[in-house]
């Protein structure tokens, strides 16, 4: 069975596909890193990490920092000065406790 969307297409769903997920990030700062970590193995930063990786996969070079500003909207310490919150000793415990899943993303 074929494929129905054409690669170019497909290419462009996911471009929005992802801008919409970052847009949302963005929307949700109330939803901590942690948080993200400890249900779905993944954070803003990994959607940086992932963004680099990717770009260094087609030989261009994308600093981390432009990618997380890129992923939060505005430079890192800024975003973690407005909205990043204390982890609570539960959220600190899950993290501890899956850490080995969290170092490969």
């Amino acid at each position: 069975m074929s494929d129905p969307i054409d690669s170019q297409d497909r290419l462009e769903i996911e471009a929005a596909v992802y801008r919409r997920l970052v847009n949302h990030l963005r929307e949700k700062t109330e939803v901590q890193n942690i948080d993200l970590m400890n249900l779905a193995d993944f954070c803003r930063n990994c959607l940086s990490k992932w963004y680099v990786a990717a770009a260094q996969e087609k030989g261009i070079e994308v600093d981390y920092e432009q990618a997380r500003e890129g992923v939060y909207g505005m430079p890192y310490a800024e975003w973690k000065a407005r909205y990043q919150t204390e982890a609570t000793p539960e959220q600190k415990k899950a993290f501890a406790a899956n850490k080995d899943r969290h170092e490969n993303t």
